[in-house]
């Protein structure tokens, strides 16, 4: 009898052990919400949006697409790390949330322990824009004419400690100029003022200025990032005019809440490291401007850190704050 009870408990403790790993197996068994920390219509939501199409075609499960905006992503990543870590809510991430916002100002969380990497889809070298106002043709052509104009040329960004304002402090430091800084709420109205003559340069998101190139009005001199982009095949790199090394990239992912199961982590990653070998989801993304990388989880953590001591030094050197 003794031989039978042991028996029947073993049998018990194996099927109650195995109860997380089939409810993990099981997922996903209802629809995803992907929370995306900035309003419709820019980087993030396009990337959010064509991850969140690509899962839900492959995982069997609607994922639904939500933008809560406002505090810079901070309110979005917070409504993502206080969720359950079930794998039903997740986050498209963006440097600006994982690596910036906690050098400009004090969190209620933690993002590098608090929220789980899955995958970066793509990377954001930024662009260096300017008024076709303003004659210049080349790099080295605007960092001379910032110097004889010393300090009486501006440039717009898309707010105080926004990634196209920190961007421009890290070029401005790299070539020993001074530029006024106009900030805008957002990177539109940004891209507008250069647009209308209403200051002389932005260092945006691709996705900011390839949509504007048509006319005349705006030149691009540079590249932020290691290589040149297939959308602005012309425009050379800044590391090859003089600056080497030079490097002011964003990037987007997504996270989930830290402690979610890592069975499901695994499958997100491998679902997404597929899609930049399709060639309509690496067109929609080089369309934007954005060079695909679906990375893994390991991947997007090395560059978080990686990442992190260049924006906290572009931070300092801007004097920017959100306190």
């Amino acid at each position: 009898m003794k031989a039978l009870l042991g028996v029947a408990a073993s049998a018990l403790m194996a099927a109650g052990a195995s109860q997380p790993a089939a409810a993990q197996s099981a997922w996903p068994e209802r629809p995803i919400r992907m929370i995306v920390p900035f309003a419709p219509g820019g980087v993030t939501d396009s990337i959010g949006r064509l991850s969140a199409e690509w899962l839900g075609a492959r995982l069997g499960q609607p994922v639904v697409v939500e933008n809560r905006s406002g505090a810079n992503g901070a309110i979005a990543a917070e409504a993502v790390i206080r969720s359950q870590p079930d794998g039903y809510t997740l986050f498209t991430a963006s440097a600006s949330q994982m690596v910036m916002l906690p050098a400009l100002t004090r969190l209620n969380f933690d993002p590098a322990t608090e929220l789980a990497p899955v995958s970066i889809v793509g990377s954001n070298p930024m662009v260096l824009a300017v008024s076709a106002s303003l004659g210049v043709r080349t790099l080295p052509e605007f960092v001379a004419l910032a110097r004889q104009r010393a300090g009486r040329l501006d440039y717009s960004s898309a707010g105080s400690g926004s990634s196209t304002h920190l961007a421009m402090a890290l070029l401005l430091q790299a070539a020993g100029i001074e530029l006024q800084h106009i900030p805008y709420r957002g990177g539109a109205p940004a891209m507008q003022a250069l647009l209308s003559g209403e200051v002389g340069a932005y260092f945006g998101n691709p996705s900011d200025i390839i949509p504007h190139l048509g006319g005349e009005r705006v030149r691009v001199l540079g590249i932020a990032g290691p290589d040149r982009l297939p959308s602005l095949p012309g425009v050379p790199i800044i590391a090859e005019q003089g600056y080497p090394g030079f490097r002011a990239e964003t990037w987007n992912g997504i996270a989930a809440p830290a402690n979610t199961p890592q069975p499901v982590i695994r499958r997100m990653a491998e679902t997404l490291g597929r899609a930049c070998g399709d060639a309509n989801f690496r067109a929609a993304l080089e369309r934007l401007g954005t060079t695909p990388v679906c990375s893994t989880p390991e991947a997007f953590r090395q560059a978080m850190d990686a990442d992190a001591p260049l924006w906290r030094e572009a931070v300092r050197i801007s004097g920017a704050t959100l306190n």
